[in-house]
């Protein structure tokens, strides 16, 4: 897959009600300037109709990813069963207004799971069948290095930004050595420091309080595109990332995304420095986040 450097990732267009209007102006915009790829989940609410329903008549613009093993949502118990995720898929399918799908990922499937087959056999199938291309997994941490290792995924979709640097040394260099292709999720830490308060969705107080120790100096400057833009290119600067999945709801935030994008990767000395920030003052307990 030839995919472009920044993706469009689905979660805020489903978990925060976009109207499907915005959805429409947003991916369409996405599509005419050159995006290529765009990941959701079944558990993104309503994310994959909105997408099928924006851009389902283009569907050979675009790579289309999505995840399983959630059917009732994140706060429900997760299923890794052969016919629940071979039924999800097939939702993916309608809903998504398509006949296949480049990648489904195991959406943070445990080791456990992992080892006993049952869900990749699932995958494997769902690709016997012609529904999907490529089998991923999408997690962190020791499960995600499970992954990589076993020899049966095609893709790691895992946490890498200033504030989630496990995946830099445990996963990724051994994920290229495999020729799997990297997805980058959070790749800007959610922007849990823009508004220079605590946010209040607790899924962004992780990376907050990370943060708060790491203390960057760039994350001062007053302009919040600057931070955003260094942020967002220390991820791409990652060797072995492939692209980046970016979410928002907002049109406007895709196009200035694109244009920091363009900067390029940070010098060596800008990416050295971030790295040696989080060597120094990152504990071991910060694994990577889901």
């Amino acid at each position: 897959m030839d995919v472009t450097v920044l993706g469009f990732g689905g979660a805020e267009i489903g978990f925060e009600d976009a109207p499907q209007s915005e959805v429409d102006e947003l991916l369409r915009s996405a599509l005419d300037a050159g995006l290529n790829v765009i990941d959701t989940a079944e558990c993104y609410r309503d994310s994959e109709e909105k997408i099928g329903n924006a851009v389902g008549d283009r569907r050979e613009k675009y790579y289309l990813f999505t995840k399983c093993g959630h059917p009732h949502g994140l706060e429900s118990a997760a299923n890794w069963s052969r016919d629940s995720i071979l039924e999800s898929i097939e939702r993916s399918l309608r809903r998504l207004k398509t006949d296949r799908l480049d990648i489904v990922h195991l959406h943070g499937c445990s080791e456990a799971e992992l080892r006993k087959g049952e869900a990749i056999g699932a995958l494997q199938e769902a690709r016997k069948r012609g529904q999907i291309r490529y089998i991923g997994y999408s997690g962190d941490s020791l499960a995600a290095r499970y992954a990589v290792e076993c020899g049966s995924f095609d893709t790691l979709q895992t946490s890498i930004n200033i504030a989630d640097q496990e995946a830099l040394e445990l996963t990724v260099p051994l994920a290229r050595e495999k020729q799997m292709v990297v997805i980058a999720k959070r790749p800007i830490a959610n922007a849990s420091w823009k508004t220079g308060q605590k946010p209040i969705e607790s899924y962004h107080h992780e990376y907050w309080e990370r943060l708060r120790k790491l203390n960057y100096d760039f994350l001062r400057d007053p302009d919040p595109q600057k931070s955003v833009g260094i942020a967002l290119r220390f991820t791409l600067s990652v060797l072995g990332v492939h692209t980046a999945i970016v979410g928002t709801k907002n049109p406007k935030r895709w196009i200035e995304n694109a244009k920091l994008v363009e900067q390029g990767p940070l010098s060596e000395k800008e990416f050295q420095a971030i790295r040696h920030r989080w060597e120094e003052y990152a504990p071991r307990t910060w694994i990577g986040q889901p």
